[in-house]
């Protein structure tokens, strides 16, 4: 079994960086894609990143702004976010799962069905 704990949210202004964190029970980093996901009120959960073996993929929302990093030896994901904007408010999940973030083409593991462990989530408010 493996757990996910989340840390690093809070409120921030408009411009303005944060950066969230995922520490992962077990040594998975080599064989797990590790996503990022967002829930505001009323919305449906929706992927924002992914990365496994150094490649990351990005919704077109948090392109240039977002970035995904892995500290292997603590076994621990980053979602460094810059340039935040209030419409980034939002829970924010991780989750990972077994297998690659793509099979090819522009298609990446962005659905929260795909992903089977999750963190408890971390509230980012932006104003």
């Amino acid at each position: 079994h493996v757990q996910l704990v989340e840390s690093g949210g809070g409120s921030v202004q408009a411009g303005g960086s944060l950066r969230l964190s995922c520490a992962v029970s077990r040594h998975t980093a080599s064989r797990a894609c590790m996503g990022w996901f967002r829930q505001s009120p009323g919305k449906a959960r929706e992927g924002i990143a992914a990365f496994r073996d150094g490649t990351a993929f990005y919704r077109d929302s948090v392109k240039g702004r977002f970035t995904v990093s892995l500290d292997a030896a603590a076994n621990t994901f980053h979602l460094q976010m810059n340039s935040v904007k209030p419409e980034d408010t939002a829970m924010y999940y991780c989750a990972l799962d077994f297998g690659p973030c793509t099979t090819g083409g522009a298609w990446w593991r962005s659905s929260a069905s795909l992903y089977h462990f999750w963190g408890q989530g971390t509230q980012v408010t932006v104003s």
